[in-house]
């Protein structure tokens, strides 16, 4: 569930956290906007990766507070095709369904897109980094590792596929009712139309063992309106990226998988086929969760994290 700004929440009354200035990364000719939370400086580096085509703006401030309690310095960056990040060439597909199944990519690879997070940690001066990707950043996180292990510390994988399966074989892991409500969903034009679609797939993820708060999340969606669950060409080019490198077994960094079991989107074996392929892999899944970081666990979350990179102990 998405929270208020960082200056709305209880945690601002005790630690001066916020958000830097927007900068920039270059990968080549792509623009990688990122900022890092203010006032966990010098603390263990935590890359987050957002999901498929949406801002950076979605990771909850909460939990973004809660992983600098811990013990990390935290930076966010939004992905070629979102945010505020480089928006690529129109492709000729442009249905995600499609591109989902597809065995090429029209626009560019996952290697490309992992690519990208490096230059965001060269922008850092950061020569390794804790990882934390959500939905379809848990996958690029999962390839990051594998692509770039020299600059991977460990992995937390959150509401994602096993980064092997592609084409046909996702379909056992889909969900298909939310994703195909909201490709039906149509919206207006314009700041409006992209307010209502990014609240119509916030209701659709929330968990349904925690209340969704329609009032902070219209709030927040106001604050940092986000064109990418709207989207379609660029959800389709992300999702379309093909991935060329190594299998999952051969990741090597320890790894963290963390899955709701009401997640209205994957299934469960999704996590559970994650974790069976990552030798050393631990498994928690949440019940009542759904394709969310609901704010009750966000301490839970960042406790999880700050164990799995060692900040504290078992």
């Amino acid at each position: 569930m998405p929270d208020k700004s960082a200056t709305d929440s209880p945690q601002a009354d005790r630690h001066p956290y916020a958000w830097t200035p927007t900068r920039h990364a270059r990968n080549g000719d792509v623009d990688v906007a990122y900022d890092t939370l203010s006032g966990s400086s010098g603390g263990a580096p935590l890359l987050l990766v957002m999901g498929l085509a949406t801002a950076r703006f979605w990771w909850p401030a909460g939990l973004c507070e809660a992983f600098a309690d811990a013990g990390f310095e935290v930076a966010r960056y939004d992905q070629r095709d979102a945010g505020e990040s480089t928006r690529m060439p129109d492709t000729s597909t442009s249905n995600p369904f499609k591109a989902l199944f597809r065995k090429r990519g029209d626009a560019y690879t996952s290697e490309d897109m992992t690519d990208d997070a490096v230059a965001v940690l060269d922008a850092l001066g950061w020569r390794q980094a804790h990882v934390f990707g959500h939905s379809l950043g848990g996958v690029i996180a999962q390839r990051l590792a594998l692509r770039h292990p020299d600059r991977v510390l460990t992995v937390t994988s959150s509401a994602a596929l096993p980064s092997d399966v592609s084409g046909l074989r996702v379909m056992r892991y889909l969900r298909f009712g939310l994703l195909a409500k909201l490709a039906r969903a149509k919206f207006p034009e314009g700041r409006e139309g992209d307010i209502e679609a990014s609240l119509a797939v916030w209701r659709g993820i929330a968990s349904p063992a925690y209340p969704f708060d329609e009032e902070a999340a219209r709030a927040w969606v106001e604050a940092d309106v986000d064109s990418g669950p709207r989207d379609k060409k660029a959800q389709s080019r992300q999702i379309g990226a093909q991935w060329h490198g190594p299998r999952l077994g051969a990741l090597d960094k320890p790894t963290l998988v963390l899955h709701g079991e009401a997640d209205p989107i994957l299934r469960v074996a999704a996590a559970r086929a994650t974790a069976e392929a990552v030798p050393g892999a631990r498994l928690r899944t949440f019940p009542g969760v759904g394709h969310d970081l609901p704010a009750p666990l966000w301490g839970e979350i960042a406790a999880e994290t700050a164990t799995l990179a060692g900040l504290r102990s078992a």
